[in-house]
C-alpha cells in the first residue's frame, strides 16, 4: 500500500504487521521462563516494528518483512536484556561454547559431539549440557555483536559494510549465505531442528515430540546449534568463504 505520493502507507503497514509481532512474541515466550509476560515481549515488538516502518524507506531492496523481524525481535532482546533475563554471565559461556566448538572444528575436521565439548571445557557432560539450557534464548545477532563490548572487532562488521544500516547489509549482502551453509554443515539432528522450528515454526514441545525427546533437551539441542551457528559465522568471516 501506498499513499498518492508513493509512499509506503506506514498506518497500513502497522495494521497489516501487528499479528506478526503477536506471533514472533508467542514464538520467543516458549523458550523463556514464567517469569517473562509475553505481553511485555508484544509491546517491545511493537515499538520495535515502528521503528522498522520508520526506517523502511532507507533500506531499498530488502522486503519490509524480512526487515520488520530483524527490528521486531532487535526490541524483544532488549527488552529481555533490561530485565536482566540475558546476564552477560550467560553470554560469557555462549563464548566459552562457540570458541571451544570453533577450535574442534579445526582440529578434528568435523562438528564436535557434546562430549568432546564438554571435554575441552573441563566440564562434565551434564555441567556442560547444564550450561546449554542455562543459555536457552541464545539468537544468532545481537545489535551489540555490531560493537563489541570487549573492544574488538566484531565478526559480524565483517559482514555489514553499509555504516548506514549495518542490517540492510547483512540482507542485501553475504550474510544470508553464509548462514545458510552454516546449517548446512550442522550435525544431522541439530539441522533438522532448525528447520523444524524456523521453516516449519513448531514450537519447542511440538519438536520433542517429532524427535522423540523431551522439551528441555530441544533447548539444549537448539542453543547448541545456535552457539556452533556463530562459531562458523565467526571463522567465515575471519578466513573467507573456502
Amino acid at each position: 500500500m501506498y499513499t498518492p505520493k508513493g509512499k509506503a502507507d506506514k498506518n497500513h503497514l502497522l495494521t497489516e504487521h501487528m499479528p506478526l509481532v503477536k506471533r514472533l512474541a508467542h514464538h520467543m515466550k516458549a523458550k523463556l521462563p514464567p517469569s517473562v509476560e509475553v505481553d511485555d515481549l508484544v509491546q517491545a515488538g511493537m515499538i520495535g516494528l515502528l521503528d522498522a516502518i520508520n526506517r523502511y524507506e532507507e533500506t531499498h531492496g530488502a522486503q519490509f518483512e524480512t526487515y520488520a523481524v530483524l527490528r521486531i525481535r532487535g526490541a524483544m532482546l532488549d527488552e529481555l536484556r533490561n530485565s536482566d533475563w540475558l546476564p552477560r554471565s550467560m553470554r560469557q559461556n555462549m563464548r566459552k561454547i562457540e570458541a571451544a566448538m570453533s577450535s574442534l572444528q579445526q582440529k578434528l575436521g568435523h562438528p564436535p559431539s557434546e562430549s568432546e565439548v564438554a571435554k575441552l571445557l573441563k566440564l562434565s557432560l551434564a555441567d556442560y549440557q547444564d550450561m546449554l539450557s542455562d543459555g536457552g534464548g541464545h539468537q544468532l545477532v545481537y545489535y551489540e555483536d555490531f560493537h563489541d563490548n570487549d573492544g574488538n572487532d566484531s565478526f559480524l562488521d565483517r559482514y555489514a559494510v553499509d555504516d548506514a544500516d549495518p542490517l540492510r547489509s547483512l540482507l542485501d549482502g553475504d550474510f544470508r549465505q553464509a548462514v545458510i551453509d552454516a546449517i548446512d554443515a550442522l550435525p544431522p539432528r541439530e539441522k533438522i531442528l532448525m528447520g523444524l522450528y524456523y521453516e516449519e515454526e513448531l514450537n519447542l514441545k511440538e519438536i520433542g515430540a517429532v524427535m522423540g525427546v523431551s522439551e528441555s533437551r530441544v533447548s539444549q539441542l537448539h542453543t547448541q546449534a545456535v552457539a556452533r551457528l556463530r562459531a562458523a559465522l565467526r571463522e567465515q568471516a575471519w578466513t573467507g568463504p573456502a
